[in-house]
């Protein structure tokens, strides 16, 4: 006679019942309907704690991305990697993309990227997707919730700093037309490109962000200090610091672009 299993889940006994992969699991369960850079962190970690399921397909070349030469400062965190090979330094010209990095610049004052990163889908949610018009308006109430949000970086100063920039944001918009053509102004309209040696060639500032934090400033913009400006223009692409054997450095800014030295 043949014997049949009872059904029912295999129970383990001894030192192997609890293996540290099962605890690493049960404390961190897999998303399933979360925002694609929730997902790449998840990945990423799995593979470090535990590993018993592949990465899906579509995100095998952001969790184990393919050995590429990179500015030094991308490292190895799929979610640093991946604003690397598709953001930095991309020319930026959508008003609301403009005040999206502009925020999250002034969040990141004392902080690290990556810590803004794996928080900018909850800015996204706390901030109306950085609708200008949307945050101007916010009031104390909305202050007040946004403090109890572990979604953001729970800075009295940088969320009412947040609210006064939108106001500023869209005086500028209504006097300019757009904040794109204001600030690209400061620049001359094209990138500057500077392909540096390495991470010590890369300045903190400019006299270009010079300019750009003191007008700001006079305009009621809140933490847009110059090294803040300069870390924004780099996000945008009104600056093009991508190291010079960095892969991209052969794409961003080469259209229309000027360098430092011209």
């Amino acid at each position: 006679m043949t014997r049949t299993r009872a059904k029912g889940p295999l129970r383990r006994r001894g030192p192997e019942a609890e293996k540290p992969a099962s605890v690493w699991h049960r404390a961190h369960p897999m998303p399933v309907r979360a925002a694609l850079d929730e997902r790449l962190v998840w990945h990423a970690e799995h593979l470090k704690h535990c590993g018993c399921r592949p990465v899906p397909a579509s995100l095998r070349a952001l969790v184990q991305p393919a050995r590429r030469p990179r500015c030094a400062w991308a490292g190895t965190d799929p979610l640093m990697i991946r604003y690397h090979d598709e953001e930095w330094g991309t020319p930026a010209h959508d008003d609301r993309r403009l005040f999206e990095m502009l925020i999250l610049e002034g969040a990141q004052a004392g902080l690290s990227w990556s810590t803004i990163l794996r928080k900018r889908d909850g800015y996204r949610r706390a901030f109306a997707r950085f609708d200008p018009t949307r945050v101007a308006a916010f009031d104390a109430r909305t202050i007040a919730r946004l403090m109890k949000d572990p979604a953001i970086v729970r800075n009295r100063l940088k969320i009412e700093g947040a609210v006064k920039s939108a106001r500023a944001f869209l005086s500028v918009r209504e006097e300019h037309g757009s904040f794109d053509r204001f600030i690209w102004g400061f620049v001359g309209g094209t990138p500057i490109v500077n392909q540096p040696h390495g991470l010590r060639d890369v300045p903190a500032q400019s006299a270009e962000s010079e300019a750009m934090s003191k007008a700001l400033m006079k305009r009621g913009f809140k933490f847009v200090g110059s090294t803040i400006c300069y870390a924004f223009m780099q996000a945008c692409g009104l600056v093009d610091d991508h190291a010079a054997d960095c892969f991209r450095a052969k794409r961003t800014g080469a259209v229309h672009a000027k360098r430092r030295d011209e």
